[in-house]
């Protein structure tokens, strides 16, 4: 029984590795400018964000100040700022907004109402 079992698990393993595609990753060398141009982007993507109307509104309502945030951007490593981009990127333009505001609604209720 033994044997009839990793024999047909051999086979079902030799049939997926044929039939799945496999990726082929492929590498080059981009130049200074290119990856300067990207962090000045995705830079400017996230200031542009933090200098809306609706956003700045958002953050005067919590507290904070929309200079003190633009400065907080301005001061983010280039790797730090690739990844707020990208997730900024990622989110639907008004999709999650109820979600948004129900997270950031229990953030502030564990931080301020659980001391």
């Amino acid at each position: 029984m033994n044997s009839a079992m990793t024999r047909t698990l051999c086979r079902m393993l030799i049939v997926l590795m044929a039939w799945m595609p496999f990726q082929v990753a492929q590498a080059g060398i981009i130049s200074t400018d290119q990856a300067v141009a990207s962090a000045q982007s995705d830079r400017a993507a996230v200031l542009n964000l933090v200098s809306r109307s609706d956003v700045a509104s958002k953050l005067q309502s919590l507290g904070v100040d929309t200079a003190i945030a633009m400065d907080r951007v301005a001061a983010m490593t280039d790797e730090e700022i690739r990844s707020l981009a990208g997730k900024l990127d990622a989110v639907p333009a008004g999709g999650d907004g109820v979600v948004v505001l129900i997270l950031v609604g229990v953030i502030l209720w564990l931080v301020l109402w659980r001391k």
